[in-house]
Parts: structure tokens; C-alpha cells; sequence
């Protein structure tokens, strides 16, 4: 794997600017469809940034039919990873439980007949129903559940490092500690990518999928696109697995967190979304011991025998969010050769198989073959044609 020391190759196919698990499952599909001469440029190391820094739930409960669809079928590639792509993805399928209040009841009504439209395993639950499935769990009588039997949580780094091991094996490079600069264009085309080394790339297609870093480098060739930086917090804690052995991932939209296992005795809790616009390179990324243990109240509230866990630690990431909390996956008009997959919203992680595989097509072939990415293109904002979503929790979408 290319180092920030070794020298980079004067020309590529494709550079890719974020080594991600979006960057590196976008270069391995590349691969797959003929295109190995690509360069990935991270300015760290891989899954250094919100990749790494994600709670890894897999989960299909969206409010739209192509984040679903793209959720569905990233979950059968996590589920047969070493099968589908070699190598781990850290998988642990436990159920996946959405909770909402009365006044989105609807809401959560209208999301699981969309999924079992589209073939989804997923059904509204009783509260009888839930006893049974995980008794663990409180549901409370102004709530309303749903259940994914088939969704549950991965290993981002496991996942990424495999797609570029992959990648390298058929001859693609990875470099390491490189920041790319700039983006040059030759008219209203793409023609080349410096970096913060000195190293020129040439190359006819260039793909941003850099996080919050994205915004910067695209405004380089004139193009504003919408992406906020969110601070967002995880932390784990001890479970006495006497009292609670397991429990299902929760996505408690009733309560604005979610949870899930971490192994066999601890259990993590996804948190506090920060107003403040934070700075990519200057963040705070621990936790905020105020806003642990509100998360540490919801969650003995949801689940009683964790009401006297403790906490362990934990850490702050960034979601990129843009105006509906869905990403940017298009060519940008305008600039042949330019692409971006930007803009996840905290959902990349769980959806990267499918949007990788998708843009990979959409380079080569010209348009995806199993996806109509055509709702999340770059001009819906200017067209005032934005996702909705069902639930006041924006990242639950």
C-alpha cells in the first residue's frame, strides 16, 4: 500500500480523494468492472474519519424507497462478506427495533409498508410481540414498535481495510497521509489532482467522497454544495449480562438516541448531535460527560437492567449532513469527469455497499444497474425537490 514517502503515479484512470470505507468500496468496484489504475488519496489513514468514528448499525427503516433499497441490499453484502467481496465485515445480525411515540405512529406505519413493498423483512410489533422477541426492553403505552429480524451492526474498519486490501490485489494504489489540494480542470473538464506532497495526478475522473472535507475542495471549481458538519457522540458501557446476556440494536426515535451491542458485555449509545458547526481538523472528539449521562438515562428508561451500568468511554465523530439528511451521489453538471459521493448524514456506513457498487456503474457504464440514484442527484436542492422524512430524529431519515 503507497505511502505518503512513495511516488505516486504521474497518471490514473480514476483518483479518488477519501479512503473511507466509501473511497475504498468505490476503487474496489472500479476493480471489479475493469478499472483498476485508480488512486486513492487519504489524508490520514483509512477509516481515520466518520467511517471509523461510526456506530456501524445496519438497518433498513428509512422514510424514502432509495435509502431503503440501498440499506437492503448493503445488508446481504455485510451478511456475506468473505462470499461477496473477501475477507471480514465484523457482522453481528441481532434485530434491529425501531420505537417511536403515538404522534409518529403513521410515520413508522407508512416506513415498514414501503420496506415490505420492497421485500424487506419487516413488521410492526405488539408490545406481547416484543416480550418475546426481547424482553429486555421496555415499550411504553403511548409507544408504537417496528422489527427488522435480519439487521444488525458491523465493523467499519474490518469493512474498509478489507475493500482496499481487495483493491490493491488488483493493482490499484491507496496513498496514505496524502491530502489532495486541488482539483484541476482544463476548460469544463476534469484534468488532474494535486496534493499537500507536490505530487500531480493526472486523470480524467475524479471522485470527492472526502466527508467534511468534500465542501472546501469542490468550492475549488466553483461548486457550493450544501454540507453541514454535525458533531455526533458514542459511548460505551459495561451490560451485567446476568440480568441483560442480550438485547437487539435499538433505534429509540421516542427518546432521540440509539444503541446497540458492543460484543458480548458492553453495549454502545449513539448521542447529542451538537448545534455548533464544528471544525474537521479542531473538534472536540470526546464525550461530553453531561450528555452521557442523559444517554445513560434513556437507555435504563428503555432498558431497566442497564438503568446501573457504567460508562466506559467514548468518542465524538462528524456526520456531513446536508439540508434533507440524505447524500449527494451524481456527477456534477457541468465539469465532466467530476463526481461525488457526499453528504451520508451518519447513513454512509450502512448504505456503502450498494452506493459504491452503484457510482462504480454510474462511471463506467453511465447509469447504475440496480439503482435509480436519480432522487439523491446533486440539482434537488436547487429544484427544491428535497427527501422527507417521517420522523422529527433527522438521522433516522
Amino acid at each position: 500500500m503507497t505511502s505518503s514517502s512513495s511516488p505516486l503515479p504521474a497518471t490514473a484512470d480514476v483518483v479518488i480523494i477519501g479512503g473511507g470505507v466509501m473511497g475504498c468500496a468505490i476503487q474496489y468496484h472500479l476493480a471489479q468492472l475493469g478499472v483498476p489504475n485508480t488512486v486513492v488519496l487519504e489524508r490520514s489513514v483509512l477509516a481515520a474519519g466518520s467511517t471509523g468514528r461510526s456506530q456501524a448499525i445496519c438497518r433498513m427503516h428509512y422514510s424514502n424507497p432509495v435509502t431503503t433499497e440501498l440499506a437492503w441490499q448493503s445488508l446481504q453484502v455485510f451478511s456475506d462478506f468473505d462470499a461477496r467481496v473477501g475477507g471480514q465485515s465484523g457482522f453481528v445480525g441481532t434485530g434491529y427495533l425501531v420505537v417511536v411515540e403515538d404522534v409518529d405512529a403513521a410515520g413508522l406505519e407508512r416506513n415498514v409498508a414501503m420496506q415490505q413493498e420492497l421485500g424487506v423483512p419487516a413488521s410492526l410489533i405488539s408490545a406481547d410481540d416484543l416480550a418475546r422477541l426481547a424482553p429486555s426492553i421496555r415499550l411504553y403505552d403511548d409507544e408504537r414498535a417496528a422489527w427488522e429480524p435480519l439487521s444488525g451492526y458491523a465493523n467499519p474498519y474490518l469493512v474498509t481495510t478489507s475493500y482496499a486490501q481487495r483493491s490493491r490485489e488488483a493493482g490499484a494504489q491507496i496513498a496514505l497521509r496524502t491530502s489532495a489540494s486541488a482539483i484541476e480542470l482544463d476548460g469544463e473538464r476534469v484534468q488532474a489532482v494535486t496534493t499537500t506532497n507536490g505530487d500531480r495526478i493526472a486523470a480524467g475522473t475524479v471522485i470527492v467522497a472526502a466527508g467534511p472535507w468534500s465542501k472546501p475542495l469542490l468550492a475549488g471549481v466553483g461548486v457550493n454544495v450544501p454540507l453541514i458538519p454535525v458533531r455526533h457522540q458514542v459511548a460505551t458501557v459495561a451490560r451485567p449480562v446476568e440480568r441483560v446476556p442480550e438485547h437487539p440494536t435499538v433505534g429509540d426515535i421516542s427518546q432521540s438516541f440509539s444503541f446497540r451491542p458492543d460484543g458480548s458485555a458492553f453495549t454502545m449509545m449513539g448521542f447529542g448531535d451538537d448545534p455548533e458547526t464544528p471544525n474537521p481538523d479542531d473538534y472536540p472528539e470526546g464525550v461530553d460527560p453531561s450528555d452521557a449521562t442523559s444517554a445513560l438515562h434513556r437507555l435504563g428508561r428503555r432498558v431497566p437492567g442497564l438503568a446501573d451500568s457504567y460508562y466506559r468511554g467514548g468518542w465524538s465523530g462528524l456526520f456531513t449532513t446536508t439540508p434533507d439528511w440524505h447524500p449527494i451521489l451524481d456527477a456534477i453538471p457541468g465539469i465532466t469527469g467530476l463526481y461525488c459521493a457526499i453528504g451520508f448524514s451518519g447513513h454512509g456506513f450502512k448504505l456503502s455497499p450498494a452506493i459504491a457498487k452503484a457510482i462504480a456503474e454510474l462511471i463506467v457504464e453511465n447509469r447504475p444497474r440496480d439503482i435509480d440514484l436519480t432522487p439523491l442527484r446533486y440539482a434537488r436542492f436547487a429544484e427544491n425537490d428535497l427527501l422527507q422524512s417521517s420522523y422529527r430524529y433527522r438521522v433516522l431519515a
